[in-house]
């Protein structure tokens, strides 16, 4: 028996929006009534171009964006539509299952990455969990945290070393979550990418080798660095060391 994952609800009760960008019509429709379904409210476009404009009109909070497209690359779709809307959640969906193209497509900005064929579970979990790591789904009520002099609102998706705001994206947050969750434990490149992206990825510890070096430039540039790197084993986040008023006991819970 299949389990059906429980209804989707945005911060304020309405149903959160996808637009699916896929030139292969059935697939597109299968898509969209299977989203529509899990209950998305669903939008498709068969290429590029009408996916900008749709996304202008519909504002969509996760695009299900297909690298191949008849007219724009989708690399360079994802590239506008980030201009007008840099919060959206994008999960690349393609054939292209070597390493270099994950990777390509992360680092050009996708949020994750699933490669045909593909089971809809999948896409769903990966989407559910792109929109959890944005916090566009109801808040579960837990404090802020801290360690040190970094400091983490999870309502108001604000982060401050010291008292300068650090602008992340949702994947860069959920990360950062997870090692604030966790000061002071070194984390291993798997439980990473089991707390953060819900699934293999596929590109393993590539995938952690990079949100790490996008989050230390974030919250270590310029300052005494507070993410470690633990030779072999993962990454381990602590007060940084000239930091003597921080202590375990306000960096948060663990998990």
């Amino acid at each position: 028996m299949t389990l059906k994952s429980p209804p989707l609800q945005g911060l304020h009760g309405a149903a959160l929006r996808a637009l699916v960008v896929e030139d292969e019509p059935n697939l597109a429709d299968v898509l969209v009534r299977m989203l529509t379904f899990d209950g998305w409210q669903a939008e498709k476009a068969a290429d590029g171009t009408t996916a900008i404009r749709l996304a202008r009109e519909f504002r969509p909070d996760v695009v299900v964006l297909d690298v191949t497209l008849p007219d724009i690359s989708g690399l360079d779709v994802l590239k506008r539509l980030r201009e007008e809307n840099p919060s959206v959640s994008v999960l690349f969906l393609t054939a292209k299952d070597s390493l270099e193209d994950r990777i390509a497509g992360i680092t050009a900005g996708g949020d994750d990455y699933v490669t045909k064929p593909f089971s809809f579970q999948e896409v769903s979990a990966r989407l559910r969990g792109l929109v959890r790591r944005a916090g566009l789904t109801r808040a579960d009520g837990m404090d802020g945290l801290r360690v040190g002099d970094l400091t983490m609102d999870e309502e108001a998706r604000e982060v401050r070393r010291h008292d300068t705001l650090i602008d992340l994206t949702a994947t860069e947050f959920e990360l950062l979550r997870l090692l604030m969750r966790n000061p002071r434990v070194v984390l291993s490149k798997a439980q990473i990418l089991d707390r953060v992206w819900s699934y293999d990825f596929g590109g393993g510890g590539h995938v952690v080798e990079l949100y790490i070096s996008y989050l230390r430039r974030k919250i270590d540039s310029g300052r005494a660095p507070m993410i470690h790197t633990v030779r072999g084993i993962g990454y381990v986040l602590k007060p940084a060391s000239n930091d003597i008023a921080a202590s375990a006991s306000d960096a948060g819970p663990a998990t």
